[in-house]
């Protein structure tokens, strides 16, 4: 079975992809390759933070690697959080503090419609790659819902009427923009 690294230290997103790929592919984590430091996003896009952190797999441990960038862009805060979704309530990374401050900057807005973006970086032998998936929606008012992770308690999908958080991670690993990304590189390495 190919072995490929999974730029990641997120549990949530490694079993997340872990469980879209099934047993296609063996896919390490950062752990797993010894791989302790924080790779710096420093990217003014998804797209080259997620270069950013597969080129740095690439060039200091030699693995075929891929890395995700993922961005909640809502319409009527010109697309913030945006690449800054995991800290923009602060460095700490803290998921309550985000989804209050995206509740309190969306008060007085009537258009709720988001995005959520995922972009994968692929660096295969000595070519690069990039896959994008997208899912629209809106953000509600209050959190509802205990499963998934990150947004996932404000966020309700289009065609839904529940948010991630509601719909349980078997559902959300089909339709999430994470899932969409992932199927187009599947799909690709599946036709290498």
């Amino acid at each position: 079975m190919e072995k490929i690294v999974f730029a990641t230290n997120n549990k949530n997103k490694l079993n997340e992809i872990r469980d879209i790929l099934g047993s296609t592919m063996h896919i390490l984590s950062l752990h797993d390759i010894n791989c302790h430091e924080e790779i710096p996003e420093t990217g003014a896009t998804i797209e080259e933070n997620a270069l950013i952190k597969a080129r740095y797999v690439k060039e200091k441990y030699g693995y075929d690697c891929f890395a995700d960038d993922t961005g909640l862009e809502i319409k009527s805060l010109n697309n913030a959080p945006g690449v800054y979704s995991a800290r923009y309530a602060g460095d700490e990374h803290n998921s309550e503090k985000n989804m209050q401050k995206v509740l309190d900057n969306l008060k007085n807005k009537t258009d709720r419609s988001a995005q959520f973006r995922t972009c994968i970086a692929l660096i295969k032998g000595d070519k690069e790659y990039l896959f994008e998936g997208k899912i629209e929606g809106k953000i509600i008012t209050e959190k509802r819902g205990d499963s998934g992770f990150g947004y996932d308690p404000i966020f309700m999908p289009d065609g839904y009427d529940q948010t991630f958080a509601e719909l349980g991670n078997n559902i959300k690993n089909k339709i999430s923009h994470r899932a969409l990304a992932v199927k187009k590189l599947i799909n690709f390495l599946q036709d290498q």
